[in-house]
């Protein structure tokens, strides 16, 4: 008979919590088929690719393209199966190293310093550089009128005849004070036209994942603009976007920037139409 404990009682206990615990995508499959969705809904209503919330469903993150763009699906898929999205995202940041790193200050510091670079021309300074050139264009034709009337009178005093040869008028010059304004850059689209709408999307200060759709539902793009690209489109009433990183982006709408506060893996849903640009 002994007192002590036995080998058995000094066994730790199992965790139950860890092992009864769903995974991510198992508790965002389980609140889908309880609120009576299919793939297919949860798709159209978040705008989220059906291969995607597969593979999430299945906790397979590597379609979403990142960290950042694997936190926004998974976010907006729960608020579509009516889950709070706050546990879901610890339980993800836990299992795949934490929440992505933030963004270093030098290269904000960079993007805010550059971004001035990108705005439209400068309307003011090419309206006085024109009004410069006329003003050079017309004194320079005074100044030759004048000089060929004095060599007429010098040649009537002196008795000599002039020649038809060699008319008085100043010669054309082929530069127009028009060309001395500069053209409007794309980005800008100076020339939208008003009876439709114009959308420009360019991923300025990183790439992003963008989605853009007419009036009508039909897809006009789905892709991942690197950073430094650029897409325009255009359509009679309506464009709809979808932006998988919406800090990324910068918008030129109907010939208008756009200024948002988009924050950095924001995804965000925009629709614009004609005239003053106003998001949807």
């Amino acid at each position: 008979m002994s007192i002590g404990n036995s080998p058995e009682d000094e066994r730790p206990f199992p965790d139950v919590s860890e092992e009864s615990r769903v995974s991510v995508g198992r508790a965002l499959q389980q609140a889908r088929i309880a609120a009576g969705l299919t793939v297919d809904d949860v798709s159209s209503a978040t705008r989220v690719r059906i291969a995607i919330v597969h593979a999430i469903e299945a906790d397979d993150f590597g379609p979403c393209g990142g960290d950042v763009y694997a936190r926004g699906h998974i976010r907006t898929l729960a608020k579509a199966v009516r889950l709070d999205p706050a546990p879901l995202l610890t339980q993800y940041d836990t299992e795949h190293g934490g929440r992505p790193a933030p963004t270093p200050a030098a290269p904000l510091f960079e993007a805010e310093r550059i971004r001035p670079e990108r705005r439209g021309p400068n309307w003011t300074a090419a309206m006085v550089a024109a009004i410069v050139a006329v003003i050079g264009f017309v004194g320079f034709t005074a100044f030759k009128g004048g000089d060929s009337g004095n060599d007429a009178k010098a040649q009537v005093a002196e008795g000599a005849t002039p020649t038809t040869s060699k008319p008085a008028t100043p010669k054309p010059t082929d530069t127009k004070p028009a060309d001395q304004t500069p053209a409007p850059s794309d980005s800008a689209i100076a020339a939208a036209p008003q009876d439709k709408v114009t959308v420009q999307v360019s991923a300025a200060d990183g790439r992003s994942w963008i989605s853009a759709k007419d009036h009508n539902g039909r897809m006009l793009f789905d892709g991942l603009l690197e950073k430094g690209d650029s897409k325009t489109f255009q359509d009679s009433s309506k464009v709809n976007l979808i932006l998988g990183d919406a800090g990324a982006i910068q918008l030129y709408v109907n010939g208008k920037k756009i200024q948002d506060d988009f924050q950095p893996g924001a995804v965000e849903r925009l629709t614009y139409t004609k005239g003053d640009p106003e998001v949807g």
